[in-house]
């Protein structure tokens, strides 16, 4: 028989707020994160504009060593570290310095890019003939598994402790390897979630693409418009993410408090046909993983009371609402609720997955639906589509059951994952 899992800790690094209870007020505020960045002006680029999580030198020492903070340079791991250790002690877990290993509780934390700024020290130090220079950390530091690995030695985790990388899709997909995990009986516990660095050489080659808003660099709030008819490309964002996803018999033997139940989820590809591109997905692909995440959560589409897309505020939203409407056989009124985090946070590229799972749990959970943030004038083509209520401007208190996180990434990858408001008394 297939385990039950449920959320019992939350994490969280973003732009807009560090900690749960600050970005909890954050999302239901509107308050946006995004910044003007003296150092993109300085080097010419296009989008001078971005979301990065404020950590203090204060923050970082509740975190790491002494030992640990000399060389540490990338900010990826900084922002993991922060969100999955937070999710942990959330989960009420502790954090055991003795000889053994927790042979029951794994880790799956994926990132894109790790340790750009230490790659770039290290390049200046070899090629001026100062390698012995590059101290002990370089690798772990740049390394894709250097978040899984450091995290994995500070909680002591001794059951599956690896890294995905799956572009936008990262945090969700990770999401659902650990629910998969522990859903077949090989773990009890798994911290999963996403982190992503941020700076100009992560960011550098979207602004080349020019698919960033270069007409907001003195008023960036208003710059991320998802849904909007005067979108004008994503803003790069950064920061982390991270969710303790436990079997529920080992959660209610230790007394945990539950956020939500994981009902599934869906991944998969359009393969770069159809439509679909490095950068575009391939719509019929989209659809299929809507539709294949709600049969696997044993739920009809008409359940789903909230969705949570992915939408970047690109000319893609239009395409992602038309996959949506004929996914579900639903639009207008008939409609879900739907809103993105991105208008406060910016899109965190490889973070964003794992954000917005800790946001839309958070909705859940705590009965409200934050707002969509710079939607005042609607896209037409949506518009057409899905009522207004259904995309509101500023939170609302409503309580519901089911809501549907979205993330589609560059490689035409897809995922999908439903949450449900736990009761104990559900059987499936």
């Amino acid at each position: 028989m297939k385990k039950r899992v449920v959320i019992t800790g939350l994490g969280v690094a973003a732009p807009n707020a560090v900690g749960l209870k600050n970005f909890e007020t954050a999302i239901k505020e509107g308050k946006s994160g995004i910044r003007f960045h003296q150092e993109l002006e300085d080097l010419k680029f296009g989008c001078q504009i971005g979301g990065k999580p404020e950590i203090s030198q204060e923050k970082l020492e509740e975190y790491f060593t002494p030992l640990q903070l000399r060389g540490l340079n990338s900010s990826g791991i900084i922002y993991g570290v922060i969100s999955g250790t937070d999710a942990w002690k959330d989960a009420g877990l502790t954090i055991d310095p003795g000889d053994d290993p927790d042979w029951d509780t794994g880790i799956i934390f994926g990132t894109g890019i790790l340790g750009v700024d230490k790659f770039r020290e290290a390049i200046h130090l070899i090629d001026a003939g100062n390698t012995r220079r590059l101290g002990s950390t370089s690798v772990i530091q740049t390394m894709a598994s250097g978040i899984s690995a450091y995290l994995g030695g500070i909680l002591g985790c001794g059951n599956q402790v690896t890294t995905n990388s799956s572009a936008c899709t990262t945090g969700t997909e990770a999401l659902l390897m650990g629910f998969e995990r522990i859903q077949s009986g090989k773990a009890k516990r798994m911290l999963v979630g996403s982190c992503s660095d941020h700076g100009p050489y992560i960011w550098g080659g979207f602004d080349a693409m020019r698919i960033l808003p270069a007409n907001y660099n003195r008023d960036p709030e208003k710059a991320s418009r998802p849904m909007s008819a005067t979108a004008a490309g994503f803003v790069p964002g950064s920061g982390a993410g991270a969710l303790v996803l436990e079997e529920l018999e080992s959660a209610k033997a230790r007394g945990a408090s539950i956020y939500a139940e994981v009902l599934g989820g869906e991944v998969n590809s359009g393969g770069q046909r159809g439509g679909g591109s490095m950068t575009a997905a391939n719509s019929d692909a989209v659809i299929r993983c809507i539709e294949g995440a709600i049969v696997n959560s044993g739920i009809s589409a008409k359940e789903i009371d909230v969705i949570n897309g992915h939408l970047t505020a690109t000319n893609r939203d239009g395409a992602e609402i038309e996959n949506w409407v004929s996914a579900l056989n639903l639009k207008n009124g008939n409609f879900p609720y739907i809103n993105s985090l991105k208008g406060m946070t910016g899109h965190c590229l490889s973070a964003s997955g794992s954000i917005e799972c800790v946001a839309s749990v958070l909705q859940l959970k705590k009965g409200f639906i934050f707002g969509n943030v710079n939607c005042e004038d609607i896209h037409p083509e949506i518009a057409k589509l899905i009522a207004s209520e259904k995309i509101p401007l500023k939170a609302i208190e409503k309580p519901f059951d089911i809501i549907a996180k979205a993330s589609f990434g560059f490689g035409d990858v897809n995922a999908v994952v439903v949450f449900r408001r736990f009761e104990d008394s559900l059987t499936r």
